[in-house]
């Protein structure tokens, strides 16, 4: 069973995933040590963030040239439409599939179907 802090109410020395990042730390394989709980509205259930030691943190691994590459294509990727294979510039929505051009424009019928 891990500690349960109110909203604002975490102890110093505690910080979340986020608060490490900015600190250019990261858990480091630590367990999580408390839970801090936002309450919200209308009977639904809290928020929940996860809280990790500070002096336990590691720092940051360095970005290498291979990861560098592979973080490259992985984004030119989730830029390509798959529709009219070019680089659209932004992240192509998984709602929509497509380009929103290629999406937007209407494709005619099959002449099967006229």
């Amino acid at each position: 069973m891990t500690t349960v802090y109110r909203w604002r109410l975490a102890p110093d020395g505690l910080a979340t995933r986020r608060q490490l990042r900015a600190l250019g730390l990261r858990p480091g394989g630590q367990d999580v040590v408390a839970e801090l709980h936002r309450p919200r509205r209308r009977g639904r259930a809290p928020l929940v963030a996860y809280l990790y030691r500070i002096e336990h943190a590691r720092p940051v691994r360095p970005m290498t040239p291979g990861r560098a590459a592979a973080l490259a294509a992985a984004m030119l990727a989730r830029r390509t439409c798959p529709n009219c294979r070019t680089d659209v510039g932004y992240c192509i929505p998984r709602s929509l599939g497509m380009c929103v051009p290629c999406h937007d424009t209407p494709t005619p019928a099959p002449a099967s179907l006229r």
